[in-house]
């Protein structure tokens, strides 16, 4: 559930998706977006044998996987999402942050598998975030962890739909780049001109995926556009690996749909304005292995989680918890050592 788009996908336990969909976002209404909601669900279920619904939502999720508290780009505030849906579906239910959701797939099933700590960045309207330590999600006291995206990186600086001025997120995401294309566009002139021919659309239906298809075709404004955006991607994440010093740093996300031409002056800057460089270890950029399926395969895996492992029995901003392994005592050990000899005697 984003501010552009409804993705939906019936996902199987490795984290294969058998079918999907998608619509635009009806409206901000939040009455609306439920009716989005429920009507993919009910055109999936009545193909595949569904038993249970995630939803992963572009907004603040409260620790018990219910209440959307804030969304900066959706009319959501303080909203009984779970509630709302609980009545229209009759199915285990749960809701968690978008980018949370995108973290758990690339750990489980993706680029992050195996890695101690992950920072997972979702790079859409806005820039999400979500963090895997050890096997465990970690949604912050409060279930607002990971909201990178809404670092101040210029002090008055671009207007923020989060009600501050100059977010990371206003200058290394898609709403960044189709702000600068525009104005580029909107000044005219000869390099305007051979913009506009290359994007093949006007300042008004301009999209990010136009600027990405233009610069993968080799415009070169098209590729400085996605540059200046992979800079500020990589001066942002530079700042949260210094904070959390994780091992990989999972690119997701619409515009990550543009590759190298994004990760590159990404890595670049990043390495460039790491504090400690040159006498550290260096986090690696990897981008997303599910690219924009990542949302809708984790927030049906935490679905299925929490069928038998609650959302309410997180503990200090962990869920889903790592489950320990019982180990056997020596004692135990060989009483089933002597037992295996007597009933092979």
């Amino acid at each position: 559930m984003g501010g552009t788009k409804v993705a939906a996908g019936v996902v199987d336990e490795s984290g294969r998706v058998l079918e999907r969909s998608q619509v635009p976002t009806p409206s901000h209404d939040p009455k609306a977006v439920e009716d989005a909601i429920v009507d993919a669900v009910n055109r999936l279920r009545a193909r595949h044998p569904v038993e249970a619904v995630g939803i992963g939502a572009a907004g603040w999720v409260d620790n018990t996987q219910s209440i959307v508290r804030f969304s900066p780009h959706l009319a959501w505030r303080d909203e009984p999402l779970r509630a709302a849906l609980a009545g229209r579906i009759d199915l285990p239910l749960i809701v968690d942050n978008d980018a949370n959701a995108a973290a758990w797939a690339e750990y489980r099933f993706g680029a992050g598998a195996g890695t101690s700590v992950m920072v997972c960045l979702t790079l859409g309207t806005g820039i999400g975030g979500g963090l895997v330590i050890n096997g465990e999600l970690f949604r912050g006291t409060y279930g607002m962890a990971g909201e990178w995206g809404h670092m101040v990186k210029v002090p008055g600086g671009h207007q923020c739909e989060c009600g501050n001025r100059g977010c990371w997120e206003q200058y290394a995401s898609g709403n960044a780049l189709v702000r600068e294309a525009r104005a580029r566009l909107r000044a005219g002139g000869p390099q305007a001109d051979a913009l506009a021919a290359a994007l093949g659309v006007g300042p008004d239906a301009l999209t990010g995926p136009h600027v990405t298809a233009a610069a993968m075709a080799g415009d070169p404004q098209a590729v400085e556009l996605l540059a200046d955006v992979g800079t500020w991607m990589g001066l942002g994440i530079a700042d949260v690996v210094a904070g959390l010093d994780p091992e990989v740093v999972v690119i997701g996300g619409g515009v990550s749909a543009a590759g190298e031409l994004l990760l590159g002056p990404a890595r670049q800057a990043f390495e460039s304005t790491l504090t400690g460089r040159g006498f550290r270890a260096y986090a690696r950029l990897e981008l997303a292995g599910f690219r924009n399926d990542a949302g809708l395969v984790g927030a049906a895996d935490l679905a299925r989680l929490a069928l038998r492992e609650p959302p309410d029995s997180a503990l200090f901003g962990f869920w889903p918890r790592r489950r320990k392994r019982r180990k056997r005592g020596v004692g135990q050990l060989g009483e089933t050592r002597a037992r295996r000899r007597e009933l092979s005697a």
